[in-house]
């Protein structure tokens, strides 16, 4: 049985070290390939005994060496007031972090530490994930125990006695409020398209056509390659050069296509979302397996997003903005691919709502439009007359016609679908046009609003309104100024009758 958690020294499983060690093994491939051709290009297999058998054992030996030195020097104590962390071989680190810093505790299982049934346990303070305290790695069940310890600490509430040689049984409380079969994901992976893997590939076979005994991107390279039996496609002139074209496009849409796919099967496979009295409980993941939890209370504001394609189809995702966010691009995603009337259960859990018909939405003023357009249209004009004094009188129009009538339309689509609203207690911001999403903010839990003009602004009579959030940040642009001072003032009312010390009791109820 496991000795319990006391204010001493505690080192982590003996195995993260094999783990460890596995883990910089799969770094040291390269080097030993390139070692081995470099070694052995003249074949003499006797080499390989004299030079590149020692090679290896070296490698591997001081690989396992260091792994085992970083296990033993590692050492993390739970103590009453905090949790600290002792490391480094030479030159020795200590961090301590209060519980009281501690926003959530999550559970990572990568595909390594998950054949050895081990798993990695991270506090998040919400100041950076370089200031995230993680332990790597312990067993299931004493992660799971040691995260209910710190949690119990952080919330003051008592831990009741556990058997932790037994597997860790599923909260007894615990709702189902949505999850993805199989075949929901790989619907979710067709729509992750990914544009980078298509520029690498693409990049890759520029770069690396010297290896073919032709040009790739000559046609006529490609005409004359596939002569002989396939020389009636030759002959086909511009229709041959149209179809290899097709599938040359084919060929990188579906890599793109294929790697959303495996992507997305690797990050969400297993996806479920459960309403507990920690909060909401996200598990997913197939090499590796995270499980997180979102306390409710601590959350701030709503994220309902969706993509130019997936809206046809009626997707959106939702993410959460909590305190315990480390940015915007931390935020806790709640729901990743869904309908709405899949995401508004999980809305109502978090004490939120979505916009009703009674909401009354407001547009942004018509001047800063029309000063967006103006700007971009001189930046437009400026380019084209470079162009025409170089002599390029022609090239001259394109920034006028093309770039002006871009800044147009996109300014005309803004004005037309941005909006914002201002609720009983939440205010709504919507955005783009060409993916939207919307916010959803409480007014109580927002930590600042403020009013912010440029000297056009102030000329023009209209403004900005920044809302201060611990996991993101929340604007409204180009508010006409007495209606931004409306919002801002009806906020700092709702925010003045919030007392944040009753969020942290909230969360030690619940718990």
């Amino acid at each position: 049985m496991t000795e319990p958690l006391e204010d001493t020294p505690r080192r982590t499983d003996p195995r993260t070290f094999a783990v460890r060690a596995v883990a910089m093994l799969s770094q040291l491939v390269l080097p030993l390939v390139v070692g081995g051709f470099t070694i052995l290009d003249k074949g003499d297999f006797g080499d390989a005994l004299l030079y590149f058998l020692p090679l290896v054992v070296l490698a591997v030996g001081a690989n396992i060496f260091f792994a085992y030195l970083r296990w033993a020097r590692f050492t993390y104590t739970v103590g009453a007031d905090d949790i600290r962390v002792e490391s480094g071989v030479l030159s020795r680190e200590a961090r301590s972090v209060p519980y009281e810093r501690i926003q959530d505790v999550s559970i990572e299982q990568k595909f390594v530490p998950r054949l050895f049934g081990l798993v990695e346990v991270k506090f998040e303070t919400g100041a950076g994930g370089g200031d995230d305290l993680k332990l790597a790695y312990l067993p299931e069940v004493e992660g799971e125990r040691l995260r209910e310890l710190v949690r119990s600490r952080r919330d003051g509430s008592s831990l009741p006695e556990q058997n932790i040689d037994t597997d860790i049984a599923p909260e007894p409380d615990a709702r189902l409020l949505y999850e993805m079969g199989p075949g929901r994901v790989l619907t979710f992976g067709l729509f992750e398209f990914s544009l980078a893997v298509v520029a690498v590939v693409a990049g890759a076979a520029q770069q690396l056509d010297f290896l073919l005994p032709f040009e790739v991107w000559d046609w006529r390279s490609w005409r004359e390659q596939i002569a002989g039996p396939g020389q009636w496609l030759a002959g086909l002139g511009v229709l041959a050069q149209l179809v290899g074209g097709v599938i040359a496009v084919g060929s990188l849409i579906f890599i793109g296509v294929a790697t959303g796919v495996v992507r997305t099967v690797l990050r969400e496979w297993g996806f479920r979302l459960e309403r507990t009295d920690k909060g909401l409980r996200r598990r997913r993941g197939l090499l590796t397996r995270t499980d997180l939890v979102m306390p409710v209370h601590r959350v701030q504001a709503l994220r309902l997003s969706t993509g130019l394609v997936r809206r046809w189809f009626g997707w959106h995702s939702l993410k959460l903005v909590s305190l315990a966010s480390d940015s915007g691009s931390a935020n806790h995603e709640a729901v990743p691919f869904a309908r709405l009337k899949e995401i508004s259960p999980v809305v109502a859990e978090t004490g939120f709502e979505l916009p009703g018909a009674e909401i009354e939405w407001h547009r942004s003023s018509r001047r800063y439009r029309i000063d967006g357009f103006l700007i971009g249209f001189f930046l437009m004009s400026a380019i084209a007359a470079a162009l025409f004094v170089a002599g390029n009188a022609y090239l001259a129009l394109l920034p006028i016609i093309a770039g002006g009538g871009w800044f147009a339309l996109h300014e005309y689509m803004r004005w037309r679908w941005d909006r914002h609203a201002l609720g009983r207690r939440q205010l709504y911001a919507r955005h783009g046009w060409f993916a939207p999403s919307m916010a959803i903010a409480s007014r109580e839990k927002l930590q600042s609003v403020e009013i912010v003009r440029n000297p056009l602004a102030r000329v023009r009579g209209y403004a900005d309104i920044r809302f201060g959030l611990a996991g993101g940040h929340l604007r409204m642009r180009g508010i006409a100024l007495a209606d931004a001072m409306r919002i801002r003032d009806a906020v700092l009312s709702s925010m003045g009758e919030q007392d944040f010390s009753e969020v942290v009791e909230a969360g030690s109820q619940s718990a």
